[in-house]
């Protein structure tokens, strides 16, 4: 069956197609739902596969005969390291493990930067006139709301299927030496689920900065969140920088959150030995230690790398149905009209969707208002500014997948309301 683009059609066939979706519209409010995609969390049914921590840990001792009650070991248990540095490719003693979220890592990162500048800074970055950072986007809400809080001017450019814009990047960072970092989230990343190749990873660790203490937060939230048995490797980062000549540039970031309790996993970070006793020295001032029996606890629960990589394969069991759901959706209602695209993620745990210009704040106030909460219009742009009013994120993991299918066929039914209202104009 052919399916005719809205825009082709005759004035006459698209008032009267806006007629029909404007009575099923009608219809979908009528029906009272209560439904929400707005953000990324783990379904309970994601966390009960976590339940036998509960139980844990079943001594206070770890593998190295450390008492986990007491304080200390401000590193983090050297066996719970390892499977983090298995996990994202690295060396165990450039592993630090801590508290529950990488975001207060990356936080704590960032205003250590601003505070006292990096071990390769000429001086803190509080010093600087003005301080810049590179946002790709589509990209991860709290990323540039954590640089706004810290007074950071974000500098976007475009994310593609293998990573950020390389040229693009390279001349921001080329000749202005407050271009002092950029985020990326390398695999699946949030919301496009784009995987960052080993040619552009290798590209932005050697290409020349004016900065000469410029950060790459590499933060690989979804390195093992796959969904087909085809699990995705992240680029090779901290290898990388250390062959190009810049072995600080790039931090890495990782956590349990959406693998065990979101709130009560083991966050990670991964550098340069130089940047990880920057690290722990600026952290020496504020802890004398981490959680180490949350940690042994995951100690426990895991065994090793494969461990956790078991344990994902039944979360992609339980949400990889969800996203086949949103593609159902999304492929019954607006294949072939020219009014949508949208990613087809392996991995990860959103849906990018891009609507007609000028018509996804239109299409999430339709859905908002027919009971189907949806993340705002541009959220995945910095200060919330998406200049072409066309992308929209979708999570659909924390539903269940009957309401995931209803959210989506309601959100379908809006993107195609909105496009034909612009076109009927």
């Amino acid at each position: 069956m052919t399916t005719t683009p809205y825009a082709d059609l005759s004035a006459d066939d698209l008032a009267s197609e806006l007629t029909r979706l404007r009575e099923e519209y009608d219809a979908l409010r009528a029906k009272g739902l209560d439904l929400n995609l707005t953000r990324g969390k783990p379904a309970p049914e994601q966390l009960d596969l976590s339940n036998g921590l509960l139980d844990l840990p079943s001594t206070h001792v770890d593998p190295d005969g450390t008492d986990v009650r007491n304080y200390g070991g401000l590193q983090g248990l050297p066996a719970l390291r390892e499977i983090f540095a298995d996990l994202l490719g690295v060396d165990a003693d450039r592993v630090v493990c801590g508290g529950n979220s990488s975001l207060t890592m990356m936080y704590q990162t960032l205003t250590w930067l601003i505070l006292k500048g990096g071990p390769d800074s000429p001086r803190p970055w509080s010093a600087e006139p003005t301080v810049k950072f590179i946002t790709p986007v589509p990209g991860y809400d709290r990323h540039y709301t954590m640089l706004e809080e810290l007074g950071i001017e974000m500098l976007p450019v475009p994310m593609h299927e293998d990573g950020p814009d390389v040229a693009a990047v390279r001349e921001l960072v080329a000749d202005d030496p407050a271009v002092k970092g950029m985020w990326l989230v390398p695999t699946y990343a949030n919301p496009t689920g784009s995987v960052c190749s080993t040619e552009v990873a290798a590209e932005l660790m050697a290409m020349p900065t004016a900065a000469p203490d410029f950060r790459i937060l590499w933060d690989n939230a979804y390195a093992v969140h796959h969904l087909t048995a085809e699990e995705t490797k992240s680029a090779d980062a901290l290898g990388l920088a250390a062959a190009s000549g810049h072995p600080h540039r790039p931090v890495m970031f990782a956590s349990t959150s959406k693998i065990t309790f979101a709130g009560a996993g083991v966050a990670a970070l991964a550098a340069s030995p130089e940047n990880v006793a920057w690290w722990l020295e600026r952290l020496s001032f504020a802890a004398i230690g981490p959680d180490k029996v949350n940690q042994l606890r995951h100690l426990e629960f895991f065994g090793d790398a494969e461990g956790v990589r078991a344990h994902m394969r039944q979360h992609r069991d339980l949400i990889a149905p969800k996203f086949a759901a949103v593609e159902d959706a999304l492929t019954a209602r607006l294949a072939g009209r020219g009014v949508a695209t949208w990613s087809r993620p392996t991995g990860g745990y959103f849906v990018n969707l891009d609507v007609v210009d000028g018509t996804a704040s239109r299409v999430v106030a339709f859905a908002g208002d027919a009971g189907i909460a949806l993340t705002p219009a541009g959220s995945a742009f910095p200060h919330g500014d998406d200049p072409h009013d066309r992308n929209i994120r979708l999570a659909p993991t924390f539903p269940s997948l009957a309401d995931v299918e209803t959210a989506m066929a309601g959100v379908a039914l809006c993107v195609a309301l909105a496009a034909v209202e612009q076109l009927t104009k």
